[in-house]
């Protein structure tokens, strides 16, 4: 097996879109005509997609699950982590962008990392983080 990409199931696709390419600033590489579908390059040098995103109704038709509801109101399942130069940076320029952070950049030394946490609009839980090493030197 080949890893090709995680994919977000959303209700909101145009909202979970411009929150992932306007807010965020990920580039969308890959669409699929017809679909709410849409991959975004999250990482250099990795030949697959890394993230997209597809709407949960469409998806729910391949399933035969569409009379099933998406949970919310939940403690996370899952957590998309992104690595950046600076989380602090980072942090201070998403915050003028409008994005809600659940916690401020903080060390967490047992981990060897400075991390801060967010949601995206359909609560799927984002880590951004900087190795404290980087945020020494």
């Amino acid at each position: 097996m080949k890893f090709c990409n995680v994919r977000l199931l959303v209700k909101d696709y145009q909202k979970c879109l411009e929150f992932y390419t306007q807010k965020l600033g990920f580039e969308a590489v890959y669409k699929i005509d017809g679909m709410e579908y849409e991959a975004f390059k999250v990482a250099e040098g990795f030949a697959g997609e890394g993230l997209a995103m597809f709407s949960s109704d469409a998806m729910a038709q391949f399933l035969g699950n569409a009379d099933k509801t998406q949970p919310s109101g939940c403690r996370e399942k899952l957590m998309i982590s992104f690595e950046t130069e600076n989380v602090d940076e980072t942090y201070e320029t998403l915050l003028k962008k409008g994005v809600k952070f659940i916690n401020q950049p903080t060390d967490w030394t047992g981990a060897g990392m400075r991390v801060v946490h967010l949601h995206d609009p359909e609560e799927n839980l984002i880590e951004l983080y900087t190795p404290l090493e980087t945020c020494k030197k």
